[in-house]
């Protein structure tokens, strides 16, 4: 590498996180080093530098690393504080107001789908889930749409890390049964809650997307089954993907 060509050393870190991000799959520390050219030595120590304090994790026993809780938390954590947090405020609000019903901005994390961001229906009679709210990936729309999002064999591979409990009878309690809905979800561009998570209420979630097509968030709405029925939900899909159109586009400004 030229003098001139030389990385700043307080921005190879942040280089190194840029590659992971923008990678489907975890890296070895020879594989990210691939696109900056510099010594092995002062890769290996830098991902083990951000292993240590949380910001990566390895794959399992492999050499493999990918990004870990910490380093998701600053993501949402810059979203949620940037100007795009007030575009997205403004875009859930134009939901809320079209569909009637609460409606929700989820990511994934750790434990399961974090509710980032919501907007609450005016009705009286409503399910409260807080902003901060952790929820099951394998009995929700916004979790199942986040699962659907994998390729087939990512898919079936994190399916079988999960504890699937059973929160009511409807919920998927076989990996069998989940991965065949799976498969039907990423067919159809959106995920059901059929009271799976909780009895008495429906959701329906579809997929935010960057500009190369990977998932960042879910967009979804959910109400009592007094009020809302399934086949309604259904009929207002295309707001939400109009809507998570409009989020992807304020999410990911092209120049």
């Amino acid at each position: 590498m030229a003098e001139t060509d030389r990385i700043p050393t307080n921005l190879r870190t942040l280089m190194i996180l840029e590659i992971l991000g923008r990678s489907d799959q975890a890296m070895t520390a020879t594989e990210i080093n691939a696109a900056l050219g510099l010594p092995k030595q002062t890769v290996h120590r830098l991902c083990a530098t951000l292993e240590q304090n949380g910001f990566l994790t390895r794959q399992g026993n492999s050499r493999r690393f990918q990004v870990a809780r910490r380093l998701r938390e600053l993501g949402a954590g810059l979203l949620y504080n940037s100007r795009d947090h007030i575009a997205r405020r403004q875009i859930l609000l134009d939901v809320a107001h079209q569909i009637g019903e609460t409606v929700n901005y989820v990511v994934p994390e750790d434990a399961g789908m974090s509710y980032l961001d919501r907007v609450e229906t005016d009705w009286a009679f409503r399910i409260q889930l807080p902003i901060g709210t952790h929820v099951p990936f394998h009995c929700t729309a916004s979790g199942k749409s986040f699962l659907a999002s994998l390729a087939p064999a990512a898919r079936k591979r994190f399916v079988a890390t999960l504890t699937l409990e059973g929160m009511t009878e409807a919920t998927h309690t076989s990996q069998e049964s989940l991965l065949e809905e799976l498969a039907l979800i990423a067919r159809q561009g959106y995920a059901l809650d059929q009271e799976e998570f909780l009895e008495g209420m429906v959701a329906l979630a579809v997929p935010v997307k960057d500009p190369a097509g990977r998932f960042v968030s879910a967009l979804a709405f959910h109400g009592p089954t007094q009020r809302v029925k399934l086949s309604e939900a259904v009929e207002r899909v295309d707001v939400l993907h109009a809507a998570a159109k409009r989020l992807s586009a304020a999410l990911f400004e092209q120049s």
